[in-house]
């Protein structure tokens, strides 16, 4: 009987900061002088490491010669094209919907 070597989950496949990092300073750039060149705050780039800003991945992966979904896979669909929106519970953020509001001004 042969033994199954792949793991139950598949990994994530985003590169660690860490990785994007050194992929930067080989290609000559930091996330703060990246930042300031294209004409953003000094800090701003960092926060895409963490959190999805596809304008910001655009940025980065293009200095480091790659696509944003190659580096963050998880943040985009197999077209290229950038998940967006919030998970179910914030989307309504308490709020009432539009049919809630038409029912009460009846």
């Amino acid at each position: 009987m042969t033994k199954r070597t792949t793991s139950k989950k598949p990994a994530r496949g985003d590169w660690h900061p860490a990785d994007i990092k050194a992929a930067l300073e080989k290609a000559g750039w930091s996330l703060r002088r990246l930042s300031v060149h294209h004409g953003l705050g000094a800090q701003s780039l960092q926060k895409c490491l963490h959190q999805p800003w596809p304008r910001a991945e655009r940025l980065v992966a293009a200095a480091i010669g790659r696509q944003p979904r190659q580096v963050w896979p998880s943040r985009y669909h197999a077209d290229g094209t950038p998940k967006r929106g919030r998970s179910p519970k914030y989307t309504n953020c308490g709020a009432p919907s539009p049919a809630d509001a038409q029912e009460s001004a009846a």
